[in-house]
Parts: structure tokens; C-alpha cells; sequence
């Protein structure tokens, strides 16, 4: 009899995942909102169209990422509050699995701006069934 278990394609955890911390639309804003803060924003909007289902957008001051950090952030796992297990009982700010944005991404159309308040330039990310468009 042949192995039954395997390992699931990154795309189809990342999915399950979505199910888990983007149950719905509400979800993924509160997800998002938390990712601001943590920034440090002092000022936030949010714009949502047909109840999250057609848009969700966040606009904030926050410190804003690196072109390196912007693409990490949609790795599973990936995160900047912990590199050991004892910094799991020192987080004092929102998140930090580093599963949300990388399950928001399999599920939606994501499109990132980002920049820091010290660069000429910023990032811009557009994901489309967990792949770089570009």
C-alpha cells in the first residue's frame, strides 16, 4: 500500500488558512486595520464597497514597508514581532502569526502601496490568486 499522507500545495494551506482567519469581509478589515496601528498610524481611513465583498481599501500614515518587507509580508509565517519562542510572551501589539496577509492574497485581488516616510519611491504590489502580477 502506497503513502497516503502528503504535504499541501502552499496555494491550497494557504486557503485553509484564509478560512481560518478570514472568515469573512469584516475579517480581513480588522486584519488590516491591526496592521495599521501596528505601523504606527495616527491616521486611517477605510473604504469598503458592497460590504467588503468588492472592496476593502486602508489608506494610512503608518511607517510603511521596504520593496523587500512588502513581498515578505505575504509569506506565510512571516513576521516582524518574533524570531523566538520567547518572544511570544513579550508582543504587546495587535498580530503577529504572519498569516493574514499572506491568506487575504489567496483568496482576493490584492493591490499594495506602500513607502517609507524616508524613501523618494514606494512599492507597489499587485497579487492575483496568490501570485505576483507585479
Amino acid at each position: 500500500m502506497s503513502d497516503i499522507i502528503k504535504l499541501l500545495p502552499d496555494a491550497v494551506a494557504n486557503q485553509i488558512a484564509a478560512g481560518e482567519v478570514i472568515q469573512r469581509p469584516a475579517s480581513a478589515v480588522k486584519e488590516l486595520l491591526e496592521n495599521a496601528i501596528d505601523a504606527g498610524s495616527t491616521d486611517i481611513k477605510l473604504i469598503v464597497k458592497d460590504a467588503g465583498r468588492t472592496l476593502i481599501q486602508v489608506i494610512d500614515n503608518g511607517c510603511g514597508m521596504s520593496e523587500t518587507d512588502a513581498r515578505m509580508c505575504f509569506e506565510r509565517h512571516a513576521t516582524s514581532k518574533i524570531t523566538n519562542a520567547d518572544d511570544l510572551f513579550k508582543i504587546l501589539t495587535m498580530g503577529f502569526r504572519g498569516e493574514a496577509m499572506a491568506s487575504i492574497a489567496s483568496v482576493a485581488q490584492v493591490e499594495l502601496r506602500t513607502r517609507r516616510h524616508d524613501d523618494a519611491m514606494g512599492t507597489l504590489l499587485v497579487i492575483e490568486g496568490f501570485e505576483f502580477k507585479y
